[in-house]
């Protein structure tokens, strides 16, 4: 189940986007029990030791998620060999593409061993 914290934005969020916006937070939840939580923004995001690892928004004909410019960078042939596009800050996953979850873990493992040692919420 997805954590408490993200129940009102769900509830805000389109029935047609809900589930799988949804079941995006609750396997980065699963899969990173470390990573805190919270609402920024008006959107959903994950932290590390107070700094941004991935946030997530809704479009309307994509999830939005968010790593951070250094982390698209890092992913991008990888991002469009998955058959997603990004912008300089975005990646954007379609509602009518399935989710590569293992590029999602890639994305969250390189950010959290990058910014180990970061101590402000966003990279400099």
């Amino acid at each position: 189940m997805t954590t408490e914290i993200f129940t009102d934005h769900l509830a805000k969020t389109a029935p047609e986007q809900r589930e799988r916006t949804q079941k995006v937070l609750t396997w980065v939840s699963t899969t990173f029990p470390q990573l805190a939580p919270r609402i920024a923004w008006n959107q959903p995001m994950f932290t590390d030791h107070d700094t941004f690892i991935i946030g997530f928004s809704n479009s309307k004909k994509h999830l939005a998620v968010a790593p951070e410019a250094a982390g698209i960078n890092q992913f991008s042939a990888a991002i469009k060999a998955a058959g997603y596009q990004h912008t300089k800050q975005l990646i954007q996953l379609p509602w009518t593409s399935p989710v590569n979850y293992t590029l999602l873990e890639q994305i969250i493992r390189f950010n959290l061993q990058d910014k180990a040692n970061t101590t402000s919420f966003w990279r400099k």
